[in-house]
């Protein structure tokens, strides 16, 4: 069964999110079956595995409505999208679209990064569900990253096609810190500075944690920081690093008393399980999806409460409580692995070759 992976969401500098998911699943899928993948740019090779690829049109380009053509040519049995917007007109293959989450139906701001047209139809997309289905049913089979998804996609009857749990996961070649080690008065931010990510409640909590540091890792525009500088209390601590290496972030998950997040909606959260990996604890919103994530590891919160953030980083002041949740936390990351996820995959893969061959006699 040759199984190929789209992976032209990948970025050329940096991971994001669905950049990591796709280049981890790779890595990991390609242990076990017989695995390529698809690029538009030879950069994102940098961030890719070493695995045999084709080079095509990118995602965004108006010949992605005929881009199956060319993908029909590699004779690939499946192919796995980590999005749900790849060409199918005329495909010869069976198909997984990926939807991670709903966010933008309910805070439909696009990324950043986006070309201006693209963002235009981004916002009158998510202006109705009937797009969704339109493309979530060119598939075979609908992977999603959680359960949270999954009955999402259910309740709003996103599709008629089977929906299949791909996960997500930490990488695997962290090493936890040692509870005995302790922390440092620090805080760690990892994720994006839309509105929905809701950084202005966490800014606003460190007035209440004089001796603490929250350090804001990613990358971040002037006027963004400029908007969130300005709710720093003048006795807080708050560093914008503006983008840091795998290396830097892991360095200061080891050291810091927690991971925060505090997201009014999130697809999965996997900043929580890269903390949790390394043993560090987790103070997160109260919304399902990361109850999903961190179970009885995390520290739960109200969103709009800087107080309760502030108090749940202070709990963590006591040792012994530090030590414990910290154990907990290595624990419940040990339940998410990529090769489960790869093994996931590879099950969906031959649930469609075997439906498709049905279908052919």
């Amino acid at each position: 069964m040759k199984i190929i992976i789209d992976a032209r969401f990948t970025r050329t500098d940096h991971h994001d999110g669905i950049s990591r998911y796709g280049a981890s699943l790779i890595a990991a899928t390609a242990k076990i079956a017989d695995v390529s993948m698809l690029i538009s740019d030879v950069r994102q090779l940098a961030l890719l595995p070493d695995v045999p690829y084709t080079l095509i049109s990118s995602p965004l380009s108006p010949r992605e409505l005929f881009v199956a053509r060319t993908v029909n040519a590699l004779g690939a049995d499946v192919v796995v999208c980590p999005m749900q917007t790849m060409g199918t007109w005329g495909r010869k293959y069976g198909l997984v679209l990926t939807l991670h989450d709903l966010i933008y139906y309910e805070h439909p701001d696009p990324p950043g990064f986006l070309p201006a047209p693209v963002r235009l139809l981004w916002r009158l997309y998510h202006k109705a569900f009937w797009p969704q289905r339109v493309l979530l049913d060119r598939a075979d089979t609908v992977a999603t990253v959680s359960r949270t998804t999954e009955a999402l996609i259910a309740k709003y009857r996103l599709t008629r096609r089977p929906v299949r749990i791909i996960s997500n996961a930490p990488q695997p070649e962290l090493d936890p810190r040692p509870a005995e080690a302790g922390a440092e008065k620090s805080i760690v931010y990892m994720g994006s500075f839309m509105p929905y990510k809701n950084v202005e409640t966490m800014v606003a909590g460190m007035a209440q944690l004089p001796g603490y540091t929250l350090h804001l890792l990613s990358r971040i525009t002037p006027q963004r920081r400029a908007e969130l500088e300005a709710l720093v209390a003048p006795d807080a601590s708050v560093v914008f690093h503006n983008g840091v290496t795998d290396e830097e972030y892991a360095t200061l998950l080891r050291t810091a008393t927690a991971l925060v997040s505090l997201s009014r909606a999130e697809g999965y959260g996997l900043p929580l399980v890269e903390a949790m990996s390394l043993g560090t604890p987790v103070i997160a919103s109260d919304i399902p999806i990361f109850r999903e994530v961190g179970g009885d590891a995390a520290t739960y919160v109200d969103p709009a409460s800087p107080g309760q953030f502030a108090e749940a980083v202070a709990r963590l002041q006591d040792p012994a409580t530090w030590q414990a949740v910290s154990r907990r936390s290595l624990a419940r990351a040990r339940e998410f692995s990529w090769d489960e996820s790869a093994r996931q995959l590879v099950e969906v893969a031959a649930e469609i070759v075997k439906r498709r061959r049905g279908r052919t006699r």
